[in-house]
């Protein structure tokens, strides 16, 4: 059964000040609440002291390589397997398929982000829809 989103905290890895400030405001609207880290250092040190229900991360965003960052989070976090949610539109490069496969990720490309990610982060999250939401 779907659960409320109180206290929901999502790890947002994000280098881009727009593009955080936008992911934040569809977390907010689905009354989660979004953790800044502006690289995978910072993510890393962040997962190893605070619980997060998912992750957010930008494949693009990272000093790290992103199979480092991914590696990182489930080895701080073993319970975030399955958890973290990338934006990438290389989904025809080798080594990001490779990445999406051994880690079990989800994936949303940019140009779908405002129509694929809230759904996707739902159904991760298991939030249940508002009353406007749902069809009849």
């Amino acid at each position: 059964m779907p659960l409320p989103a109180q206290h929901r905290k999502v790890l947002l890895i994000e280098s881009d000040p727009d593009s955080r400030k936008a992911l934040r405001v569809l977390l907010n609207k689905l009354g989660c609440e979004g953790e800044v880290a502006a690289d995978g250092r910072q993510a890393l040190a962040m997962v190893s002291r605070n619980d997060f229900d998912a992750v957010l991360l930008d494949l693009r965003s990272s000093a790290l390589p992103p199979d480092e960052v991914v590696a990182g989070i489930h080895d701080i976090r073993p319970s975030l397997m399955g958890r973290v949610l990338v934006i990438t539109g290389e989904v025809d490069d080798p080594e990001t398929l490779d990445l999406i496969e051994r880690h079990f990720l989800l994936q949303v490309r940019p140009s779908s982000l405002t129509n694929d990610l809230a759904g996707r982060l739902r159904a991760l999250l298991r939030i249940a829809p508002t009353p406007s939401e749902v069809l009849y």
